[in-house]
């Protein structure tokens, strides 16, 4: 599957961000070729994560003050949405929660309170402290996504974690608040298969 019932597609030729609405076609503006990366990961890409089946149809390049980072947009049969942040090896899943936006915490973070390090939110009878705090800033994007790409977008982010490798990842910009729920992971437990080759380094036979 690579996302044909996404709204939003970043041309492979001419970088144009298209939005499809139903049977008609719009330009929405110009997205940046992103720049050759080391990532293994590409669209196409399959995920099995605890026996779940997902491709890999998107990707939006982020950056803050010190540094840039993928989030891929995966798919799975059901036409469920994941993202998969990655950054310096290390792999978050996760999925949206909508019902999180009520908790006091997000509400407030969604009216726009500022969260500070160490902060607990508490879901399901586990901790999560924020961790990662930044001003974010789109450099563009390749594939099919939901959301808009165009350069120079930008967000507030705040990921939270547990102890137990839980992630929590609010995301606030002009089109509102939004909560994502998931696990950390590392490649080989994503049992990924379709990884892209990259000079010097070899695939592990069990993730081709």
């Amino acid at each position: 599957m690579r996302g044909a019932s996404l709204p939003y597609a970043t041309c492979p030729y001419c970088q144009t961000l298209i939005l499809r609405q139903g049977l008609n076609v719009a330009e929405i503006g110009k997205v940046a070729i992103l720049p050759f990366d080391v990532s293994p990961i590409q669209l196409g890409t399959t995920l099995s994560p605890d026996g779940r089946r997902l491709v890999v149809a998107g990707r939006v390049r982020w950056a803050w003050d010190g540094g840039s980072w993928n989030e891929w947009l995966a798919i799975a049969d059901t036409g469920a949405q994941f993202w998969l942040a990655e950054a310096a090896g290390m792999y978050m899943l996760t999925s949206e929660w909508p019902q999180l936006l009520d908790q006091p915490e997000i509400r407030g973070f969604a009216e726009g309170r500022q969260i500070t390090p160490g902060d607990v939110i508490g879901i399901e009878g586990r901790q999560l402290f924020a961790s990662d705090i930044k001003l974010v800033e789109c450099l563009g994007s390749e594939g099919n996504l939901p959301i808009p790409t165009q350069i120079g977008t930008r967000m507030d982010s705040v990921d939270f974690r547990s102890a137990g490798g839980e992630v929590l990842s609010l995301q606030r910009d002009v089109r509102g608040t939004t909560a994502w729920l998931g696990q950390s992971w590392d490649l080989a437990s994503l049992k990924p298969g379709n990884l892209r080759e990259i000079e010097g380094w070899t695939i592990p036979g069990e993730m081709r």
